[in-house]
């Protein structure tokens, strides 16, 4: 049994422009927990204030509710081996069913020497002393991660994690932290480290594999053909630089081949929840997941060729290795139905539903309300529209401030000039109207004037759902505020900025992106509203 060990809300939020809320957090650890991960690492509760309360309420939510099946996943803590990291992680975590805390320092030569700047025997004595000190805790689920273990020392390794074994490590993790070393290399690391590393039977080994040479996933899977037996990885791979190994790869490589051509390893994830979980990690991360990515891409069960749609006709098995069933993506239109601005409330929540989204009350309300909108301008409402609607609604944080109209002026015979209404949270109604340069840019200083807090616009882009001139385009922005109070401290010891990433989706292009503006604004106001 392989253990699925998921930092999406660790590593996976470390991607620049990846920060998500509590709430959102929260969300994505309870669709994980549905999906049957094992081991979620909540967070590295030292960074910040609004991290400590991510990963606390995770603990104690998620960490402490049973699946159906009985299913309650391990809740996770990032620390490195300083004190007040350790007292930070383990609070944090320390009110779930199974908490674990899991703490690193790097062994690598380069590491030591420039970022340490430690010997090794201060580093080993660094991560003794770390796992005694969670173990004095009441902390009995130790995690140690040698940081860089693909470019360390193999003889160094075997010393450092004898030691932690032998004070209460109770799962051992090998990072290839840079992405460098190859499957059979990585491989090899694993059963050298199985042969020479005294009392390691008695514990789990763990991979961490990172994908800058394209390989993470090849590499975890090589690490657990030599004997690991839990892959460290992230929904839609994302994490530092080029990501992490992506989770719905491993699952599916050994779900499809684990019997075969991997000694008949298995894991306890729940395929049927990969959509969904893919869905609502790219949406609140704002990180776009590739068209060819595989598995969750949006062209993984498309076919344009001739030869390959022959195939397809005549047997899907010719060119498809799962169905998109087995993942939670339905896109069978049942029935015949074919929704438009006639369709009802239950045609509407059929769909949704056989799609995957179960939506009730005031959200199904909200949706059908957008689709009704939506449906008197365009004729025809495909999935992809659908989606784009209750992505928009799902997977956005609270309204602070609401958009209520936006009119814009412009051509080549007047200045671009926008006027923005808005409903603020203390109820009432604000007006402004801006000249820009262009549309779009000056709902943006309209909207600015209203909500009175500056940003630095990041990234912004826009995206037809489907084809045609009344096609749903799709907006997505990400925002840097200047407030100092959203800097915060990553696990590698650098400052960084905060940024907030949203979407919205209209059949008017400036409406749509002024929306997603706003989405975003309303994401940042949110966390500060935390901090104060």
């Amino acid at each position: 049994y392989v253990r699925i060990f998921d930092t999406t809300l660790r590593d996976g939020e470390q991607s620049p422009g990846a920060t998500l809320t509590i709430d959102e957090k929260v969300q994505i650890a309870s669709q994980l927990s549905k999906l049957g991960v094992d081991i979620i690492e909540a967070g590295f509760p030292r960074a910040s204030p609004d991290d400590f309360k991510a990963v606390q309420l995770i603990a104690q939510t998620v960490g402490t509710t049973a699946q159906p099946d009985g299913h309650v996943p391990v809740i996770c803590g990032l620390s490195r081996t300083i004190k007040e990291d350790l007292d930070s992680a383990w609070n944090a975590v320390k009110d779930a069913k199974l908490p674990r805390v899991h703490t690193f320092i790097a062994t690598s030569e380069i590491h030591m020497k420039h970022k340490l700047r430690m010997t090794e025997d201060e580093v080993v004595e660094n991560a003794v002393n770390a796992v005694k000190y969670l173990k004095g805790l009441g902390c009995n689920d130790i995690e140690f991660s040698p940081e860089d273990a693909g470019r360390s020392n193999p003889e160094f390794l075997y010393r450092i994690l004898g030691e932690v074994i032998k004070v209460g490590a109770t799962t051992l993790n090998i990072p290839d932290t840079t992405g460098w070393n190859l499957p059979l290399e990585f491989g090899e690391l694993i059963a050298k480290l199985k042969k020479n590393v005294e009392g390691i039977d008695d514990v789990i080994i763990s991979t961490h594999c990172q994908n800058d040479l394209g390989l993470s996933t090849a590499n975890s899977l090589s690490g657990a053909q030599n004997g690991a037996r839990q892959l460290e990885c992230t929904i839609n791979g994302i994490g530092e630089r080029a990501g992490n190994a992506s989770l719905e790869e491993i699952a599916m490589a050994i779900m499809l081949r684990g019997d075969q051509e991997l000694g008949g390893l298995r894991t306890g994830i729940v395929p049927k929840h990969i959509h969904m979980a893919s869905k609502m990690v790219s949406e609140y991360s704002g990180m776009v997941i590739q068209p060819h990515k595989a598995i969750v891409g949006m062209n993984a069960f498309a076919h344009e060729s001739g030869i390959h749609q022959d195939g397809m006709l005549k047997s899907k098995e010719t060119y498809e290795i799962m169905s998109p069933e087995t993942i939670g993506l339905n896109r069978n239109v049942e029935a015949g139905i074919v929704l438009g601005k006639h369709s009802g409330r239950h045609a509407v929540k059929t769909r949704l539903s056989e799609m995957g989204y179960v939506i009730e009350n005031e959200d199904l309300d909200e949706v059908f309300k957008r689709f009704k909108a939506v449906a008197d301008k365009k004729k025809g409402i495909q999935d992809e529209d659908l989606e784009a609607l209750v992505s928009e609604h799902l997977f956005q944080t609270t309204y602070i401030w609401e958009l209520l109209e936006a009119q814009v002026v412009c051509g080549t015979m007047e200045m671009p000039t926008a006027t923005v209404k808005m409903r603020g949270p203390d109820g009432m109604e604000h007006i402004e109207s801006v000249v820009g340069k262009g549309p779009v840019d000056a709902c943006y200083k309209a909207v600015d004037r209203i909500v009175k807090s500056p940003v630095v616009l990041l990234d912004y882009s826009v995206n037809a759902v489907t084809e045609g001139i009344d096609a749903l385009a799709v907006t997505r922005v990400s925002i840097e505020s200047t407030d100092e109070r959203l800097s915060y401290e990553s696990a590698s010891g650098l400052t960084r900025k905060r940024s907030f990433t949203a979407q919205a989706s209209d059949t008017d292009i400036v409406v749509s992106s002024t929306r997603a503006y706003v989405n975003a604004l309303c994401k940042m106001l949110t966390v500060l509203k935390n901090i104060q």
